[in-house]
């Protein structure tokens, strides 16, 4: 029943972040840029009784993925601009953020 709830708030929540940002784009990117995801996921997981531990490690996990991510959606920004199809746009940033994570963590392992 608990995952049924999890579903439902997520969905709605996306929902409405998806409908602000028809009407308002910039506002809705600022709204989607916020860290649901994540704060849901936390709050999910603090919910279902995870130790504080593990929560932290999450967010580390978090925090060690964000600077892949805003470089796919670097990727996929300039993709749209350039007038790439929202697929290609969003295979090259996928692309792009799985290289960037590799790089990331070859780097970090040999400071």
């Amino acid at each position: 029943m608990f995952t049924l709830v999890k579903i439902i708030v997520s969905a709605i929540i996306i929902g409405i972040v998806t409908e602000v940002a028809k009407r308002y784009p910039t506002f809705g990117g600022i709204i989607a840029a916020l860290p649901l995801v994540s704060l849901l996921s936390l709050f999910w997981l603090y919910f279902q009784g995870e130790q504080t531990q593990n929560l932290s490690k999450f967010v580390f996990g978090v925090l060690w993925g964000f600077p892949a991510t805003a470089f796919l959606l670097l990727i996929v920004a300039f993709s749209l601009k350039a007038s790439f199809s929202l697929i290609l746009s969003i295979g090259l940033g996928l692309g792009g953020w799985g290289v960037f994570l590799a790089m990331q963590n070859i780097v970090f392992k040999n400071i």
